[in-house]
């Protein structure tokens, strides 16, 4: 019945909305200022505001928390610790079972740079961020671990007991006969990559609104996550309340996400403890410096990777050995990132025999999380830089050992060896229309044009399989078959849509998917117009969630790509559901059968005589004013919801076999780069990338995704890495040093399209816009390889790595002269020497280093300072530049003293946001006009978040703060110019304070 029902476009014949460019519905609210964003909505009366005391160490025991000061402070409503939120809260849901905890805030042990040790709640977040600079913690370092290779060595700092040797899971899996394959194979290729982590870095940072009804014991949330709904389950676990009673709501709209705006549900945790404690609703909307050092990443991974390979070029057979780095705390839906692609191991290509082993290590890095491509990344680096170096150990050309393995045209739907189900795609043809379309024999062309001239330049290429809308049974694949069948089944991929007719016949739809830029308000209107013959305005379209109201499951949201394929298609059948039964009610009054209905041009009328019709909005407004004289058989009009779950998404089979994601689309990429020879920075000449997403429902939005996932991969290949001190300290904690590609570095890709529908999703439609993040750097790296003639390279592809591997590493730099170097190893480390001169004799100028009144009047932000014994001194500091600043105490002892001519000092200063130690020699000695000439000499090294500031930023500060000190010296001793001078209280508290006033 439901396929009788038949719509057409008005004003274009049958031509359907769906597949064209029609104006986003969401665009004149965003380009006019009136987006919706959590930031701008409205609070209760009497909501308080939240900020978070960070860690600033990797790893250390917490011995103290002294927040009295803090309390005290007028508008402070609360200051929650570790055990106030115990008290009120349970362990989040570690990733795979063991005897883990995992509290959204830190218990007893800080673990990253950034975790969060106290929670300060006040009236305005003003008030809340100068309470936190009071809050004193002390703590003991311990060791801490960044490289997840090296987290597993023998001796290695342990986070966890409940993980013995920082390992969280190491399964193994054996699919055909690999061991054979290896053994009968003519070559053998092996590669060891080392993916870098980095992030999305949406516009928008977290943000959370939470309340708590003491009465019922309930909370209610507004939060900017994005799903998948699991965090409902994951969240209501830790507050201690059954489901029904945690409601969670998303503002209208989100500044991008990417996947990171899943990793907001441990604040979520913490700000709904915090409402609870105080009684009123509490706020917490993130700072940019919080997001770059504390919310998720990108995992990275160590992975080696090994193929069987015939003469041919033939991949026989790969073994993939995988060591996933998940951070400080396995948090659900950890290690996803590494079982996501699981499936879809072998690529595009025709691969009978693998064999894998998976690990998860925990490092003191901060926890990660899902990210745009989510695991695609990772798995391609290997798989399409292993082709290449195939390729060239056999002399071949690597576009054709790619075009030798690629699965069959015919072979569709193809099972691969690990168990995913690749639905459709003819990937030779792919190929060979972008090859032409792309003019990759006038590329090729060019590049030995350019080698001839003496240039440095390369071409890339590479073949993907892009999943989409994910399989929730995936992740437990972690588990063995055994433990599945203890824990019980999870599969599929529920996605809800309701449509719904109000009583003057307009429709509403309205989606469990929290869009966050994709379109979604416009596409659904596309699509149910076509079912029922209206215009795209004429359907309004709801995108924002209710728990509590609306219709949902645990695996909706917005996340694996899953709105065109599953969500809109989910839309559709809905939409096709009330059109069959409105088609029944207008046959009863046209006089005509159900299969002669169409829907066209705002009617619904006979299909063989058009005049006779009657308005769809009467048809539809009809069970709301007269069910009664509905036909028996018709139903009810007012609202359709629909769950729908593809059968093909099964959980993993006794084989440990998982089709991991319902859909696969086909990208191949190629590009020409050019290397300058001086600089060795990367000019992206061409880039063309071909994609096959299936049906294709708005094309401008799609090339805008495509766009976008480029332009982030382009990121994540040339510029983007997060990156840690081997303490832990967190090196790219700012945009200085955290850099992101803007309009001037990214090229205009050449898009290609071709469509083979996927026959599992409604539509038609497979996932597209996470594609080029798994394909581009990839493409990009197998280019600068080909052009600068080298097997290894690793991400990102900055210049001076690039320069390391060319020409080696830097020499020293020559002996005298450099000040101030910073050298990143280890802590970060400040050097330096110098001269002053100061009016008044050495005696008199040496009386005044030593009086703890005079250093409190000379140090710029001195607070107190004390005099413990004659050569041991402390010092309370407020320092910053600009809107960096924060609150540190110095402790200092003075050694090897030669009054009045030399003294050496040494100590550290910490503080909420950073710590460090330093050490300086200073000498006085007349010179000659009744003055002192000071030279001094330091070494200080500094950590915790402190670290990420640049070195531009640092250096530069601390010659400032030095001159502010020797010229408040100067003057204190009757005059004179400081040409520069060092004070270690002012050094480390300059250095501390850097890292940043507002967490």
């Amino acid at each position: 019945m439901l396929q009788a029902v038949k719509s057409a476009n008005p004003g274009s014949g049958d031509e359907p909305w769906v597949g064209r460019s029609i104006e986003r519905v969401e665009d004149a609210a965003l380009l006019s200022g009136r987006g919706r964003f959590i930031d701008d909505l409205g609070v209760q009366p009497g909501t308080l505001h939240a900020t978070i005391l960070r860690s600033p160490h990797a790893h250390a025991d917490i011995l103290s928390i002294d927040v009295e000061a803090a309390k005290r402070l007028p508008g402070v409503a609360a200051v929650l610790t570790g055990s106030d939120v115990k008290a009120v809260t349970t362990s989040l849901v570690v990733g795979v079972k063991a005897p883990v905890e995992c509290w959204p805030i830190a218990m007893d042990r800080v673990r990253y740079v950034g975790e969060p040790v106290a929670l300060v709640v006040a009236t305005d977040r003003a008030r809340a961020e100068d309470a936190a600079e009071l809050i004193n913690v002390e703590y003991r370092p311990r060791a801490a671990v960044v490289d997840p290779l090296g987290t597993l060595v023998s001796g290695a700092p342990v986070l966890h007991e409940g993980f013995p040797g920082n390992l969280a899971s190491d399964r193994h899996f054996r699919y055909g006969d690999p061991e054979k394959a290896f053994a009968d194979a003519p070559h053998r290729f092996s590669i060891d990559i080392r993916y870098p982590r980095n992030s999305c870095t949406p516009i928008e940072t977290y943000g959370v609104v939470a309340s708590h009804d003491a009465g019922e014991d309930a909370y209610e949330v507004l939060a900017n996550f994005q799903g998948p709904f699991s965090i409902h389950t994951v969240i209501a676990r830790a507050l201690k309340v059954p489901g029904n009673r945690l409601r969670l709501r998303t503002p209208p709209d989100s500044g991008g996400s990417f996947g990171v705006k899943q990793g907001v549900f441990p604040y979520i945790v913490l700000i709904a403890a915090a409402a609870r404690v105080t009684g009123r609703p509490v706020k917490w909307i993130e700072d940019r410096l919080e997001h770059l050092t504390a919310s998720v990443s990108a995992t990275n991974r160590a992975t080696t990777l090994s193929a069987a390979v015939a003469a041919d070029g033939k991949i026989l057979a790969l073994d993939w050995d995988q060591v996933e780095d998940c951070g400080a705390h396995l948090r659900a839906p950890e290690p996803a990132t590494l079982y996501r692609m699981h499936g879809n191991l072998t690529g595009a290509y025709d691969i009978r025999h693998v064999k894998i082993r998976n690990r998860v290590v925990v490092t003191n890095k901060t926890p990660t999380g899902l990210n745009r491509g989510f695991g695609g990344p990772q798995v391609y680096f290997a798989l399409e830089r292993l082709v290449q170096r195939i390729a060239i150990g056999l002399g071949l050309d690597p576009l054709d050992v790619i075009k030798r393995n690629l699965i069959d045209a015919g072979a569709f739907p193809y099972r691969t060896a690990t168990g995913a189900l690749l639905d459709s795609g003819n990937y030779q043809e792919a190929v060979a229309l972008a090859v032409e379309q792309g003019r990759l024999a006038a590329l090729k062309a060019k590049r030995d044009e350019a080698r001839a001239q003496g240039r440095l330049y390369g071409i890339g290429f590479t073949a993907v399989v892009e999943p989409s809308v994910s399989n929730m049974g995936y992740i437990t694949t972690v588990l063995t078959a055994a433990e599945r069948r203890k824990a019980g089944p999870k599969n599929g991929a529920q996605a809800t849509a309701t449509v719904g007719l109000d009583p003057v016949g307009s429709v509403t739809v309205h989606v469990a998917s929290v869009p966050q830029g994709q379109g979604h308000r416009t596409v659904l209107s596309q699509v149910v117009a076509d079912v029922f013959g209206l215009q795209p305005k004429d359907i309004r379209v709801n995108t924002e969630i209710d728990t509590a109201k609306d219709a949902w499951s645990i695996a909706s949201g917005n996340y694996a790509s899953r709105f065109a394929a599953a969500v809109a298609g989910t839309a559709k059948i809905a939409a096709e559901r009330v059109a069959g039964r409105l088609a029944r009610i207008a046959a009863s009054q046209l006089n005509v059968e159900a299969a002669d209905i169409v829907f066209a041009k705002g009617f619904v009328a006979s299909r063989h005589n058009p005049e006779n019709r009657i308005a769809f909005s009467r048809v539809a407004a009809l069970s709301h004013w007269s069910p009664g004289s509905l036909p028996d058989d018709a139903g009810q009009t007012i609202r359709e919801t629909v769950f729908w779950t593809p059968p093909e998404l099964t959980p993993p089979d006794e084989d440990d076999r998982i089709n991991s994601s319902l859909c696969h689309g086909f990208i191949f990429d190629f590009c020409g780069v050019e290397i300058d020879p001086t600089t060795l920075e990367t000019r992206i000449d061409r880039y063309v990338t071909m994609h096959d997403c299936g049906t294709i429902l708005h094309p401008a939005m799609v090339n805008g995704q495509i766009r976008g996932g480029f332009t982030q991969a382009l990121g994540a290949a040339l510029y983007e890495e997060y990156a840690y001190a081997e303490d832990g300290s967190f090196l790219t904690g700012t945009l200085a040093d955290y850099l992101l590609p803007t309009t001037t570095e990214v090229p205009e890709p050449q898009i290609i399209h071709m469509e083979t529908p996927s026959p599992f999703t409604p539509l038609g439609a497979k996932g597209v816009g996470e594609g080029n993040c798994m394909s581009t750097p990839v493409c990009l790296a197998n280019a600068v390889a080909d052009a600068l003639g080298i097997a290894d390279i690793t991400l990102p592809l900055v210049p001076a790595r690039l320069a390391e591997l060319v020409r080696g590493a830097e020499p020293p730099p020559p002996a005298g002269g450099a000040t101030a170097a910073p050298v990143r190893e280890g802590d970060r480390r400040l050097r330096g020497e110098g001269q002053a001169s100061v009016k008044g004799a050495p005696e008199q100028v040496w009386a005044m280093l030593l009086d703890p009144a005079t250093l409190q009047s000379v140090i710029p932000g001195c607070q107190r300072v004390d005099k413990i014994t004659d050569t041991h001194f402390r010092a309370d500091v407020t320092l910053g530049i600009g809107p960096v600043s924060g609150r540190y105490r110095a402790d200092v002892e003075l050694f090897d003293l030669d009054p009045p001519r030399a003294v050496t000092l040494r100590g550290g200063a910490t503080g909420a946001l950073g710590f460090g130690n330093a050490e300086g020699r200073i000498t006085l000695a007349p010179d000659g006009n009744g003055g002192t000439k000071l030279t001094y000499s330091y070494d200080a090294a500094i950590g915790g978040k402190v670290a990420s500031i640049g070195g531009r930023l640092l250096d530069g500060a601390t010659r400032v703060i030095i001159g502010q000190f020797f010229t408040a010296l100067a003057r204190k001793a009757g005059g004179g110019g400081a040409e520069g001078g060092f004070s270690l209280f002012a050094l480390l508290a300059k250095v501390a304070s850097l890292f940043g006033g507002r967490r």
